[in-house]
């Protein structure tokens, strides 16, 4: 019997486990003391522009300012319209943004060292089934880990989706073998949230955070509670509520597997 075993009851760290019976097969370990911010959603401000890099650095709230490459800027950020229609590699970036310009982008990896945050301006939202990517409209089709026979009713299934228009979308792992319906849910779900970020990042000026990725314990569950998860048992009253109201949300017909563990065992 697979479990997945949440201990959210230290103050340092929380822990998420998978487990077969006896056996572990995936832990995951998040200090409580270190925010995170990869998959973050800031509003930020063009702080320079470095032609030489083919880059720029934004502030977006961190003490450190991000790198934003010229790759990473998607072309309806571009200053004129006459320049979208260009191509990438004949335009310098001192030609498409300016210092100033505020932009909504998303952390790709975390700051390293010395050096700061790597962001990128074409944003993914992970759903429970599905990945929006509202700036990358030529992006469809289905995760790399799909094979065979699902790779073929993926893509129909896929096929069948309203999607928004300049919009792109991945199908996960998870959403293999899901109904035109589940996937619509999940889809809506995701661009509404979009909506909302967007209509969030009017109300004032950069820099400031707009949308925080979850937690690893909600995106543990979004990610890993499959059909073979028969149990998820966690270990704290507050983070059993928490965790409840996001399935009541996502996926109410998993709530018969959650467990609040109150066993003096750790």
């Amino acid at each position: 019997m697979k479990r997945m075993l949440i201990n959210a009851s230290q103050p340092e760290e929380v822990r998420v486990a998978l487990v077969d019976g006896q056996r572990l097969f995936d832990l995951d370990i998040e200090s409580t003391a270190r925010q995170q911010k990869k998959s973050n959603i800031y509003k930020a401000k063009v702080a320079r522009i470095e032609p030489s890099l083919e880059a720029a650095f934004l502030d977006y709230g961190a003490p450190r300012h991000g790198f934003l490459p010229f790759k990473e800027i998607c072309r309806k950020l571009y200053k004129t319209k006459s320049q979208e229609n260009k191509s990438n590699d004949r335009q310098s970036i001192k030609n498409m943004i300016e210092e100033g310009q505020e932009l909504i982008v998303q952390v790709e990896k975390e700051e390293r060292g010395n050096k700061g945050a790597a962001l990128s301006a074409f944003i993914s939202l992970a759903g429970r089934y599905l990945v929006l990517m509202p700036n990358s409209p030529k992006v469809e089709g289905v995760s790399r880990q799909i094979e065979g026979d699902d790779r073929i009713e993926a893509r129909d299934v896929m096929n069948g989706l309203n999607i928004p228009e300049d919009t792109g979308l991945i199908l996960r792992t998870a959403g293999v073998g899901k109904s035109n319906e589940e996937l619509q849910w999940d889809l809506d779900y995701l661009s509404q949230l979009w909506g909302t970020i967007k209509n969030a990042s009017k109300e004032r000026s950069a820099p400031f955070l707009i949308y925080q990725e979850s937690d690893v314990i909600i995106r543990a569950i979004r990610d890993y509670l499959k059909g073979d998860i028969s149990e998820i048992w966690i270990d704290n009253p507050d983070t059993h509520k928490k965790c409840h109201e996001f399935m009541s949300q996502v996926m109410p017909h998993n709530l018969n597997k959650l467990q609040l563990y109150k066993e003096s065992d750790p």
